[in-house]
């Protein structure tokens, strides 16, 4: 056995290699536009943009080939069917099965088929065994429910010949009006068309057909170069099924903005892409793809993909939401609304008309009218899920780098976190923990001791991340990889053997999640007695999911793989890393038998229902102003689309940031609801306590201010998990009435708190200007100056040591004041509660608590209070439902009190009084408590502090100024 010092030895010879590495694994300076397609590269992608194309050029003649048979239209239980006939140039006519469902949710649904692939009545070239039918099973994994019939839903009593018509929705006020040739639908709330499909007949439906090679000499009649095979970097797709895309056009009429869409390095409000003044040339891709270094201001594909559209316009949203996992691309284009019976208002206004197109599966989309942003939220939650609610410590601050190369590196850095009272809250490894990057292991070099660096850490209530990816090693003797080839649970070549490329350990295999034996495999890989060296504090990162593939097409899997249930790895590429995180976050919800935590997972790739499982971050950002920038539209996209857990690696993952932009970064990342810093391997070191001062100090003061809003930002979780709105909201979503707000994604609202934040992200600036819609008055956060004037812009102070923050009047804020070193510490904490009073002089918001590690609160176990404030009189009320948990949770909270109330823009009158009466229920008599008034002065608000008005933050009061 070695000693001491060849141990030592070793280790520097393991870090001087890891830093040679660095050298060669670092990309280039930028994306490497080379390694992934443009939609001229992309055959159906080209083939659907010049079919779009050939319908605008034909103007009034275009002749769309798509028409319902009016007698084949049924409507029962909120079901309507029929049979759409494609006519091709042969007279042929193809049928195509067509379902509108009708949900009590308010949502339509418009399911498109093809009954020669559902029968099965095809041939598949190159001997293939994979399924004839289009992919039809991405609602398996994405929709959860809101799925249940409107079967109250009616053909409506205006019968026009060559129209179907059925009422539906909230008392049966929206109409859908399908007309029959050429096929179109129309989706009308309150006698307004709002969403239209095929209007502009560019529907087209790839039908299957044999491959029939012309006579020597002669050519096909059309171009037939990328439905059999298509080459790209190397990798020639075979193409078993031929071509098989489904397109679609949708309009949304008078609405000018449209949001979602995730992800993209693009503005919130997104772009048109037909070229023009600062639009993009290429549509819009959703492709999971490991893009290194991503560019900003693009449509490029990037890890995650949610084909989810808000359209806004002055007081109403409306949505859809295409249910399609192969690789898609939309068009945007915004034109001049025209006059006509059914958009009434709407003349000068713009239409947004978009595009849609996906390589394979079913036309699958479901039409929201709204009729606000809220709405929106809630339907498609109900259908993808709420976001998760998580772990009390996984909305705090998390300390990340690739890599802590040490047990001892962990727990020196942990050491240094106390010594500067800078309060954290996980520590994350990056690969170099494993032993030769097998994931489940544990460097024996380098991380001998595992156990006493998560007992060091569980000490402060502190918790690690470990990163596992779904590629394992292909090294024989590896006890994962060899299960994985015995149980015959990989990702299959399109030969039917296992699939092998190369990532981090080199040659590699990939675990195939959509196979159950693979699921439950994968989920007792995380049990303690599997996983040896975790315990109760250790949690996990799915990183490289789309899946990551450095020799593979795109950096990513060849698309005829083979998955279980013989689909091909096309047809369901964006939802691949979405099974990985579902067997994950399975397997950490009971790692020891009768042990339940919540888990967290966080994951890169995506698809419409992770949010579910956990948190995502956008990649591989880099340290540059812009990319700070960038964050917050990319953030706030992510919360429209339904994953508000979403955050940015702070500081920039590749290079160095200079102190200021470190600074400012960090009090940008405070507001992302998944707060995390990161770099590369090959950045210097930049904890905070390494910056220096002033810097150290600013940076721990950003931190801080996290920790004590944390009250507020579980609260904002809470609303997210039951409502799917989005914990950080764009103005749009609080001010849906004002349209110079529709684009604006530099400022935002945290929750309903009233938290209105304008972060800086741009070099040497010492002030920025917020935008302020309402004429309530706003205050400073930290000094109480008073912002006022609606439709305005206000110039607030920012220098370097500030993050300008602005609080609406009409709400309270719950708050935690005393600096603690982690959450966990902070759980018996007193509150205090921030009254931030209107033009009326009132105020009210909503406080909820539980155990923040468990799931009693779904029995009860939790505390949910409402806070009202009107006519000089506070109170408290329980909002909450009670449950067999309740009794023993609000005992367990018994002690845990409010130590102070500030009131903000307190009425004159106050700065006579001493005292305030205190009711609590159940109290035998009432009780007095300190109130100290501060006047007025230089523009900023008189405000009171009650001090010590001990009532408890689990009981029903009342408090009389």
């Amino acid at each position: 056995m070695a000693g001491p010092r060849s141990v030592k030895q070793q280790l520097v010879l393991f870090l001087s290699f890891l830093t040679i590495l660095a050298c060669f694994v670092l990309p280039a300076v930028s994306v490497k536009h080379e390694n992934f397609k443009t939609c001229s590269q992309s055959g159906f992608c080209k083939r659907n943009r010049a079919y779009a194309d050939e319908a605008i050029a034909s103007g009034s003649n275009w002749k769309p080939p798509y028409e319902l048979d009016p007698s084949t239209v049924e409507l029962k239980n909120g079901y309507l069917h029929g049979i759409v006939s494609k006519t091709i140039k042969s007279g042929e006519k193809i049928r195509l099965p067509l379902t509108v469902s009708f949900l009590e949710s308010g949502a339509a649904r418009v399911v498109l088929d093809e009954e020669k692939r559902i029968k099965g009545d095809i041939e598949l070239r190159h001997g293939s065994n994979i399924r004839k039918e289009r992919y039809n099973e991405a609602e398996k994994w994405a929709i959860v429910g809101g799925l249940a019939p409107n079967k109250a839903a009616v053909f409506s009593p205006e019968s026009e010949t060559g129209y179907t018509k059925v009422q539906y929705g909230p008392e049966n006020q929206y109409l859908m009006v399908l007309r029959h040739a050429p096929l179109e639908i129309s989706f009308q709330r309150d006698g307004e068309t709002h969403v239209k499909l095929n209007d502009r007949g560019f529907l087209n439906l790839e039908h299957w057909r044999p491959k029939v090679d012309a006579p020597e000499g002669e050519t096909t009649p059309e171009d037939e170069s990328t439905w059999w095979e298509e080459s790209f970097g190397g990798n020639t797709d075979s193409k078993p099924k031929g071509p098989e895309s489904v397109a679609l056009d949708i309009t949304f009429p008078g609405y000018e903005h449209v949001y979602g869409i995730p992800e993209h390095a693009d503005s919130m409000s997104l772009r048109e892409t037909r070229g023009g003044s600062g639009n993009h040339e290429d549509p819009y891709r959703l492709y999971n793809s490991d893009v290194f270094e991503y560019e900003l201001n693009s449509p490029m594909t990037l890890y995650g993909a949610i084909p989810f559209m808000q359209a806004h316009r002055k007081n109403s949203s409306v949505g859809v939401f295409w249910l399609n996992a192969a690789e898609t691309w939309i068009d945007i284009v915004k034109a001049k609304s025209t006059s006509n019976p059914l958009s009434l208002g709407l003349s000068g206004k713009k239409t947004t008309q978009t595009h849609w197109f996906s390589e394979s599966g079913q036309l699958d989309v479901f039409v929201f009218l709204g009729p606000n942003p809220q709405a929106l939220s809630k339907t498609y939650g109900e259908l993808t899920g709420y976001t998760q609610l998580p772990q009390q410590f996984a909305i705090a601050y998390h300390q990340c780098r690739w890599n802590y190369v040490t047990d001892e590196d962990v727990k020196e850095v942990d050491r240094r976190f106390d010594r500067y009272q800078i309060p954290y809250d996980v520590i994350w490894l990056d690969i170099e923990y494993t032993d030769g990057k097998k994931y489940f292991t544990w460097d024996p070099m380098t991380f001998p001791d595992p156990k006493g660096m998560q007992d060091q850490l569980d000490a402060s209530e502190r918790k690690l991340v470990a990163i596992i990816d779904p590629h394992l090693k292909n090294e024989n003797g590896y006890p994962i990889i060899d299960e994985l080839k015995g149980k015959d649970l990989g990702i299959k070549n399109k030969d039917g053997n296992i699939y092998d490329g190369w990532c981090w350990p080199g040659s590699s295999h990939w675990v195939d999640c959509f196979n159950p034996a693979a699921i439950s495999w994968w989920k007792s890989l995380y049990s303690y007695d599997k996983f040896k060296g975790t315990f109760h504090n250790t949690f996990i990162w799915n990183d490289m999911n789309e899946p990551s593939v450095f020799n593979g097409p795109e950096t990513t899997m060849p698309k005829d793989n083979i998955h279980y249930g013989n689909w091909e790895h096309r047809d369901v590429h964006n939802i691949n890393g979405m099974t990985v995180v579902n067997a994950t976050f399975q397997g950490l919800v009971e790692r020891k038998k009768g042990q339940l935590q919540r888990p967290f997972v966080l994951t890169r790739s995506f698809y419409a229902g992770t949010q579910r499982m956990g948190a995502m971050w956008t990649g591989d950002n880099q340290a540059e102003w812009g990319h700070l920038a960038m964050s917050m539209p990319m953030v706030l996209n992510q919360g429209i689309a339904g994953f508000p857990f979403a955050g940015a690696d702070v500081g920039g993952f590749f290079g160095n940031p200079d102190k200021d932009l470190l600074v400012r970064w960090y009090q940008t990342g405070i507001w992302y609801p998944f707060f995390r810093a990161h770099a590369h391997i090959d950045t210097r070191r930049r904890e905070p306590y390494l910056t220096g001062e002033p810097f150290m100090q600013i940076i721990s003061q950003a931190i801080r201010l996290r920790y004590q809003l944390l009250p507020a930002w579980y609260t904002a979780f809470h609303e997210a998990s039951v409502s799917g709105i989005p914990i950080v909201r764009p103005q749009y979503y609080i001010h849906p009435e004002d349209e110079h707000g529709f684009a604006m994604d530099d400022q935002f609202y945290l929750g309903s708190t009233g938290i209105l934040v304008k972060p800086v992200v741009a070099k040497d600036q010492d002030s920025v200007d917020i935008y302020l819609s309402d004429n309530e008055k706003y205050y400073d956060y930290f000094d109480y100056t008073i912002y006022q004037g609606s439709r305005k812009w206000h110039k607030v102070p920012a220098p370097l040591d500030k993050v300008p923050v602005l609080m609406q009047g009409g709400h309270v804020i719950p708050r935690k004041d005393r600096p603690r070193r982690s959450s966990g510490l902070m759980r018996w904490d007193p509150y205090t509660l921030v009254v931030v009073l209107d033009e009326n002089g009132s105020a009210d918001g909503t406080l909820y608590v539980d155990d923040g590690e468990g799931y009693d609160y779904e029995k009860g176990g939790y505390i949910h209070r409402q806070f009202i404030f009107v006519d000089s009189t506070f109170v408290s009320e329980d909002i909450g439902t009670k449950g067999p948990k309740t009794d023993a949770y609000l005992k367990s909270m018994a002690d845990v009190r409010i130590e102070k109330i500030v009131v903000i823009g307190a009425p004159a009158e106050w700065e006579q009084k001493e005292t305030v009466t205190v009711i609590e229920d159940g109290a035998k008599e009432a009780t007095k408590a300190v109130l100290q008034f501060t006047g007025s002065k230089n523009g900023k608000a008189a405000f009171a502090v009650v001090k010590n008005p001990n009532v408890g933050i689990g009981k029903s009061w009342k408090i009389e100024f």
